[in-house]
C-alpha cells in the first residue's frame, strides 16, 4: 500500500538540495572589496601628500584644512593623507586589516564631518564618504579572508570580531578627539 504523498524516499527527491557556502567566493569578494576600497583610498592619500593623481599636494591640502576650521593645516594634510595612504595600502594587502579600517573610517568620519551639511548627493554630499567608511568598517569587522598577509601573522591568522570593534572604537575615538579641535 502505498500512501498519496509517495513513498519517504522519493519525498526526500522533491526537496531541493542545499549547497555549502563556497569560503573561495567569500574570500575573493574580500579580496576585490579590499583592493578597490584600499587603492582607492591610497590613491586619495597620495593627492594630499605628493600631489599625485591631479592633487593639491600639502600646501593645498593645508589651506583646505585652514579654511575647514583645522588648526596646523598642513600638519593635517599629512596626517590625513598618511592615515588614508597606510590605511588603504594596508587593506590592499590584507596587512593589519583592522587597524588599516581603523585609519581609514578616522579619516573618513573627519570628512563626513566637514561635508555633512551638503545633503546625501554630490556634488556637495556624504554618499561616497559614507559608502567607504562602511566599506572600511564591513572589513574591520570581517576580516581580510583567506588572501591576504594577515594570515601569516600568528594574532590575526584567524580573524576574531572584537578586534575589528576594538580597531574601530580606536579609530571613531582618535577621530572624535581630531574633531574637537577643529573651529
Amino acid at each position: 500500500m502505498t500512501s498519496p504523498l509517495g513513498t519517504l524516499a522519493s519525498s526526500r527527491l522533491d526537496i531541493p538540495t542545499r549547497h555549502a557556502p563556497s569560503t573561495a567566493g567569500y574570500d575573493t569578494g574580500l579580496l576585490l572589496l579590499r583592493l578597490v576600497l584600499g587603492l582607492t583610498m591610497a590613491a586619495h592619500g597620495a593627492q594630499k601628500l605628493f600631489g599625485w593623481f591631479g592633487g593639491p599636494g600639502l600646501d593645498g591640502t593645508g589651506q583646505f584644512f585652514t579654511m575647514s576650521g583645522y588648526p596646523a593645516g598642513r600638519m593635517m594634510a599629512v596626517v590625513a593623507g598618511l592615515s588614508e595612504t597606510l590605511g588603504g595600502l594596508g587593506l590592499a594587502v590584507g596587512l593589519l586589516t583592522p587597524l588599516a579600517a581603523a585609519a581609514v573610517v578616522g579619516t573618513m568620519i573627519n570628512a563626513l564631518a566637514v561635508k555633512w551639511g551638503g545633503g546625501f548627493f554630490a556634488p556637495k554630499g556624504v554618499e561616497y564618504e559614507l559608502l567607504l567608511t562602511a566599506g572600511a568598517a564591513a572589513l574591520a569587522l570581517t576580516g581580510p579572508g583567506r588572501y591576504a598577509v594577515d594570515r601569516l601573522l600568528p594574532v590575526l591568522r584567524s580573524h576574531r570580531t572584537v578586534h575589528g570593534v576594538i580597531a574601530l572604537v580606536l579609530g571613531a575615538v582618535l577621530a572624535g578627539g581630531v574633531l574637537l579641535v577643529r573651529k
